[in-house]
């Protein structure tokens, strides 16, 4: 049970202290948990008085409310961190051959065959193994599928011929770790769902800037302590005092992390993605696209197919002219090695595209757009030559999908992960040990912070933060409208509690 003696020690951003007056002590203002006034400055003393418990107002209002978004994300996002071991693990038969072989059928013959087995759609691209025990992945456009943004993906032994499998995959994305990315995005809602991770990844970095300023506000305001409390728990301590310490330091530790996650997850979301997009539009910040058109059309020198279409067919249903296997070697030749990706030309006027798609640090993204008949880089885009903007984005998709750094990636994401579960838990463990114990003044939980903390801020400070307020709030839209609705809500509770005051009074 906690005492009055052990409030007025707290001093902490879970307990809003009362604004001060001009003629109160700095003493006083430490007590009360607010940093402490310099020189006696009466104006700089209401001015951060008046920030303290209006920061802790909105902490609290925005960790009791927008945590359960956080926290699904949090958990499903873990889960979306296990992906690459779990598709090795449930489609393991796909993905890797039984047994590695000196010698490597042509993609041509490994193309037929998966046709054979699938004559179903046409062609989209093939993706030669990424390393020695790896499958051949086959491509296929299936009008069924296109309108879901779905593929076929049949996985082919380099080593044999044989059609280990196929899946539907999107963009590559096993079925498992599709459905493990729509759970985390939108948890299987459609666009609708979208809101919950939008409004989760928008509050994210309030929360994490807020509870920064005020733990280390807190720190200062109490210098006397040990310094390592900061960022690690602090000793002996116990009740709602260790849960914060706890709560803090698991904030500290993860911080940057979270605001990276905030940042990225943000770049697509629906409304502040939307924003993010004008913003590189009219910053010309995207990566410059390949020009795969092929004046002239795809004809042969003599305008007909020479092969009579037999190429077509040998090489299972792609353009007649160059085969994989020398698109390939050309693509080597120029410079286009590790992992990469070939797609078969769109139409008669379009060229064949070789993309590498080596997404580890430090990544190989370069693209070359080649004719189908001689070989011949016609158009090339290399990572280089991104804009500096658009290379910050892909790398922080990648990071944020935790690819960019392998396993330690995986790992740090989900220690972040964890971390904010710990955090969220240990949040809402103090508004529980908080709540008043005693017979007369029982309640289920803490008591919110006092309102009226805006009425102790001085004007000037109210003219520079509405339009800081306005301004984030176009910018992140629901982050506005939920931060509106919250300030309705809130003013709505209050003129019942003053009413319900009101009648208790008249009938005292």
């Amino acid at each position: 049970m906690r005492t009055p003696s052990d409030a007025s020690r707290a001093g902490s951003p879970d307990e809003t202290p009362p604004p001060l007056s001009s003629d109160e002590t700095a003493s006083t203002a430490i007590a009360a948990g607010a940093p402490p006034a310099e020189n006696g400055d009466a104006a700089g003393r209401r001015t951060r008085s008046g920030w303290w418990p209006l920061l802790t107002r909105l902490h609290f209002y925005a960790g009791v409310l927008v945590a359960p978004f956080l926290l699904v994300a949090a958990l499903t996002g873990l889960a979306y961190t296990a992906v690459p071991q779990l598709d090795q693990l449930v489609y393991g038969e796909q993905l890797r051959v039984e047994r590695v072989s000196d010698t490597v059928k042509p993609l041509t013959e490994q193309i037929a065959a998966a046709r054979k087995a699938h004559p179903e759609g046409s062609i989209a691209s093939v993706v030669p193994p990424e390393a020695p025990d790896h499958t051949t992945k086959v491509v296929l456009s299936v009008p069924e599928l296109a309108e879901q943004d779905k593929q076929r993906t049949v996985y082919v032994d380099p080593y044999t011929g044989e059609v280990r499998g196929a899946l539907t995959t999107w963009f590559g994305a096993t079925p498992l770790a599709t459905w493990l990315d729509d759970l985390h995005r939108h948890l299987h809602l459609g666009e609708t769902g979208r809101l919950y991770s939008e409004l989760a990844a928008s509050w994210l970095w309030v929360l994490v800037l807020g509870g920064l300023l005020l733990w280390f506000g807190r720190r200062r305001t109490y210098a006397g302590g040990p310094k390592r409390n900061t960022v690690l728990p602090e000793r002996g301590a116990r009740g709602v005092r260790r849960s914060r310490s706890l709560h803090a330091v698991t904030g500290v530790w993860i911080s940057l992390g979270l605001l990276v996650l905030s940042a990225t997850g943000l770049t697509w979301s629906a409304y502040a993605g939307e924003r993010f997009t004008e913003l590189r539009t009219s910053l010309s910040a995207y990566a410059p696209e390949l020009d795969t058109s092929l004046s002239g059309g795809s004809e042969g020198p003599s305008g007909h197919d020479p092969s009579g279409g037999h190429e077509a067919a040998a090489s299972g249903g792609l353009p007649a002219g160059l085969t994989v296997d020398q698109v390939l070697a050309k693509a080597r030749a120029a410079g286009l090695d590790g992992p990469v990706e070939i797609s078969a030309p769109a139409d008669d006027k379009s060229t064949w595209t070789v993309a590498q798609t080596d997404g580890l640090w430090p990544v190989r993204l370069d693209q070359a757009a080649m004719n189908p008949h001689t070989g011949e880089v016609t158009a090339r885009v290399d990572w280089a030559e991104h804009p500096v903007l658009a290379k910050l984005s892909t790398l922080g998709v990648r990071a944020h999908m935790g690819t960019l750094f392998g396993l330690a990636n995986q790992i740090v994401l989900a220690v972040i992960a964890l971390g904010l579960t710990v955090g969220i838990v240990l949040g809402y463990r103090m508004w529980w040990q908080r709540r008043p114990t005693r017979g007369d003044r029982r309640a289920p939980v803490g008591r919110a912070p006092a309102r009226g903390a805006s009425r102790q801020l001085p004007r000037p400070a109210l003219v520079v933060a509405v339009p800081v307020v306005v301004a984030v709030g176009w910018a992140f839209p629901l982050l506005g409208w939920s931060l509106l609705a919250f300030l309705v809500l809130d003013a709505v509770l209050g003129l019942i509690h003053r009413r319900r005051a009101g009648r208790t009074a008249v009938r005292a």
